[in-house]
């Protein structure tokens, strides 16, 4: 196998999806590796995947696994890209043999936010208008708002941030929930006019972080991917990850966490709730945090025993129907 190494005249090929938030981090990714290895060219190459091509179709209706990531392990897996940069949020938890996750970055803030139309800029989440129109295409953050607050009026929301601000500047909705993470990179944090509380809305899997997937044979590349990991925020994502993986639950499934790292303790929430708001089952679990993925296993364990296996059971079957 050729060496990234010892080789300066290789090409590293840098795979990114074509939106505008995908390029911004696909581009963050090679500054801050061409940095660290001067003497080798990282070159970023697009590819447009499936959840890019359908705009017009809720994300729960698709059947979401791998819908902004499969094209791009495609690429790895025929050797026309070397690695991936996902929005780790995105990246199934169980990934095509081959292929492995080399490194996690370090995380921007998690948390979802809430951004207004201009009408409601004297308003916060608890005090928008019974009736509101808002925003969202997550069924995680659906299920947890239906929960605390059935009076407001939930729309879905695609398309790229600008088609999205777009619409909700014209009064088509109240407000919308979007990531903070997202708008930061973007550098819209202007527009955020509040960031949601854990106890408002837990945020998703991997929410916040890049997930960097290549090759799992190519152990050199790993090695010169390690240079942009992000320790704690690794350890709080493969417990995300874990804790997602066992529940067998897509990132269209209403499951949200929050993890904390204290000096040796990780500490991990997890949720899961039915679509309608109606059904929640959440706990939270301190481990070690030399440990993540056995402390995101046993709350995923412990939220089935509570009676999350049902939950999941039926939106699954809801989503069959096409419901």
């Amino acid at each position: 196998m050729t060496s990234v190494v010892s080789s300066p005249t290789r090409t590293i090929r840098i795979g990114s999806r074509k939106s505008q938030l995908a390029l911004v981090q696909s581009y963050w990714v090679q500054e801050q590796l061409q940095k660290s290895f001067p003497e080798i060219s990282f070159e970023v190459h697009t590819m447009s995947t499936q959840g890019d091509k359908i705009l017009d179709v809720a994300l729960a209706k698709i059947g979401d696994k791998g819908l902004f990531t499969k094209e791009l392990e495609l690429g790895m897996l025929n050797q026309e890209i070397d690695f991936a940069v996902h929005s780790l949020k995105d990246l199934p938890t169980n990934l095509p043999e081959g292929l492995t996750l080399a490194a996690i970055t370090e995380r921007e803030n998690p948390a979802d936010a809430l951004v207004v139309h201009e009408k409601h800029k004297d308003k916060q989440i608890d005090t928008l208008p019974a009736g509101a129109v808002i925003g969202t295409s997550s069924l995680r953050r659906l299920a947890q708002l239906r929960h605390q607050f059935p009076h407001f009026t939930f729309k879905d929301v695609r398309g790229n941030l600008n088609t999205r601000m777009a619409k909700l500047d014209a009064g088509e909705y109240d407000a919308l929930i979007l990531a903070t993470a997202g708008l930061q990179r973007l550098g819209m944090g202007d527009r955020i006019h509040q960031i949601l509380p854990k106890e408002v809305s837990l945020h998703a899997v991997g929410q916040g972080a890049l997930g960097i997937e290549c090759r799992a044979d190519d152990s050199e590349l790993i090695s010169l991917l390690k240079a942009i990991e992000h320790p704690e925020t690794r350890d709080r994502c493969l417990a995300e990850r874990a804790f997602l993986r066992i529940l067998e639950g897509g990132c269209q499934v209403p499951i949200g966490v929050n993890t904390e790292i204290n000096g040796d303790n990780l500490t991990l929430t997890g949720i899961v709730a039915s679509v309608d708001g109606q059904k929640l089952v959440k706990d939270t679990i301190t481990g070690k945090a030399s440990n993540p993925e056995a402390v995101g296993a046993e709350l995923a364990q412990m939220l089935r025993q509570q009676g999350a296996q049902e939950i999941l059971e039926e939106i699954f079957t809801e989503i069959q129907r096409g419901s």
